[in-house]
Formats: C-alpha cells, structure tokens, sequence
C-alpha cells in the first residue's frame, strides 16, 4: 500500500530551549514518508543551530524575517510537497509515535482531515493534563460555533482541502483554517489516541480577549451574527464552569 507524504511544519522563532524536542517526536516517528519544514523568522539564538544537528530529520529549512506566525505558516504551505500538511509548533510534540501509521491504515486510508485528542505540557515537557475542549468522534465544521473543539497541533488535512491562513486575523487564524478545512472536507476520520502535546500559554492564550473578538467575527462568516452571539454567551459559560472544576484554563 502507498503511504501517503506528510508535511510536518514547523515555524520557529527564539525557540531555542523547545524545539529540540519537536524535532525528536518527529525523529521518533514511526512512518517513512515524512517530509519536515522550518520555516524560522530569523531567529537571534541558537535554533537554527539546533535545527541544523538533525539533517535526518528535517528536509528543508528557510530562515528569513516575516510578519507574524501565520504568513510564516503559509510559507511553509508554499514549501511543501506532501499529501497531507500537519502543524506542529515549537516545543509541541507528537505524543503517539505510531499515529501516521495508525491513520493511514488500510481502515481508514485516504480520508481529508484525520484528528484526535491532546495533551497539555509545561516548559520542561512534563504533562500537566487533557486538553479541556475533546472533539467528538464525527466532528464537522458546524460543531466549531462551540469554538476550537480539535486542537490545531492534532490535526492532519489533506493539502488539496487545506486553505492558506487568512492573514487578516492576528491571532484566531488558525481556528478559521481548521474550521475551513472542516468546511471543505467530505471524509473525515477522528480517534479517541491522543496525537499531539502543546506547550501551555500559546499566543492565543495570552491575548485571550482579542483572541475572542476575533474568533466571534470569523464565526458570524460562518453561521450569522444572532447564532454567533448566543453560542458565545453559551462558551463564556461553559469556560469559566469547566476551568473552576479543573482548576485550571
């Protein structure tokens, strides 16, 4: 059976102290069809030394200034040749070494998005527990008026499906392109594995507030302004209620 190419991509910047990590889940992967892009904006400390002690691992790299971590994202888009494109981020990791096989298993080949759970880790690695939102075994685009349910690092789309990132969002970018590729994707596949390991406090979450600005304006394109307004107001709720019963975001 052909296995299909997957792009890993991967944008750095400073991210000396965590990328090594990534490269090594990306090493520890066990499927031969992988290709690993760096798409670095310049970094001033020693990534890109890093990057450069494992020329096993990563295909090709670029290291150049760019404005901001989703046209750095769309270059790696443009740098890619793979069949499949799945972000992964400095300092995340793929937490299943057998995921891409698993995925494109006789069972469940050729599908447009592949996804399942996540794990939450600190800056040292250790896991500090589940992501809070958990996607559903038959997710589809209408599901995200409940907001990001699938983790971005645990998704993996078909690049004729995917879209570019729309560069007019600052920080809810990547919750557009996953609900676009939903949105485009005929056959889906989710599992209940866990794929990916985020490092707590990403972007979006340290602007939380424009994060959610951002986020209602994308979801009124999607599903109109009145239901756009009541399902905030539902995950307002729901947030604040599950981070008081988990004791953390």
């Amino acid at each position: 059976m052909i296995k299909p190419k997957v792009s890993i991509i991967t944008v750095t910047f400073n991210a000396e102290k965590v990328i090594e990590r990534t490269l090594k889940s990306i090493e520890e992967q066990n499927y031969d069809n992988i290709e690993c892009i760096i798409v670095d904006g310049l970094s001033t400390d020693g990534t890109m030394d890093i990057v450069k002690k494992y020329p096993n691992v990563v295909t090709k790299y670029i290291s150049e200034k760019d404005n901001g971590i989703y046209y750095a994202m769309n270059k790696g888009i443009s740098l890619s040749t793979g069949d499949y494109l799945w972000f992964i981020n400095a300092g995340d990791t793929i937490y299943n070494k057998n995921i891409l096989s698993y995925f494109f298993s006789k069972d469940t080949f050729l599908r447009d998005i592949y996804y399942g759970n996540t794990l939450i880790v600190d800056m040292q690695g250790k896991i500090l527990g589940e992501r809070r939102l958990k996607p559903k075994d038959d997710l589809c685009w209408k599901d995200f008026h409940w907001g990001m349910l699938v983790c971005h690092q645990s998704v993996i789309v078909k690049k004729k499906v995917a879209p570019l990132y729309d560069t007019k969002y600052r920080i809810c970018a990547d919750y557009k392109w996953v609900l676009e590729s939903f949105y485009r994707a005929r056959y889906t596949i989710g599992t209940r594995h866990k794929v990916a390991s985020f490092l707590e406090g990403g972007f979006s979450r340290k602007n939380m507030f424009k994060s959610n600005v951002e986020r209602f304006k994308i979801m009124i394109s999607y599903y109109g302004l009145f239901p756009s307004i009541w399902y905030n107001f539902l995950m307002i709720f729901r947030f604040a209620f599950t981070s008081l019963k988990l004791g953390r975001i």
